[in-house]
């Protein structure tokens, strides 16, 4: 589900993938609707693409959003993005207890909750692929 969800460098929120051209993408905004154009030159990158540091390993950013999801039963977030930095951490290591705190900044900790709002106000709750666990079920 992760994948069709963009981000895009410059532009505000997140944007859900509705068609491609020849050199460009076009995407709707999360936020009011509005469709536009994402050409070559713009940085979009796919929510499925993108990973967080943890001390071990890098864990995918759906594996992390469904983690806030489950402490916060589904709800938008208990936390204000714009909370101070030792807030942030707080609710990060509750999150993801072993992130790592040296490459992983506040900055990361706010874009990872204003996103997590967005994707629930937009009822996108389902944030690891369901085809994977079917798969892997039937392998075994």
């Amino acid at each position: 589900m992760l994948k069709e969800i963009l981000s895009v460098t410059g532009k505000p929120g997140l944007y859900k993938l509705v068609s491609q051209g020849k050199n460009m993408l076009i995407v709707e905004s999360l936020i009011d609707g509005k469709r536009m154009p994402a050409y070559s030159r713009d940085k979009v990158v796919s929510l499925g693409d993108i990973a967080m540091f943890t001390e071990t390993e890098e864990v995918p950013l759906a594996e992390v959003l469904e983690k806030l999801k489950t402490k916060e039963n589904s709800q938008n977030a208990s936390i204000d993005p714009k909370a101070d930095n030792e807030q942030l951490k707080k609710f990060m290591s509750e999150v993801l207890p072993d992130y790592d705190r040296d490459r992983v900044y506040p900055s990361d900790i706010r874009k990872l909750i204003n996103w997590y709002n967005l994707l629930i106000n937009n009822n996108i709750t389902e944030f690891i692929a369901v085809e994977e666990e079917t798969v892997s079920a039937e392998d075994k």
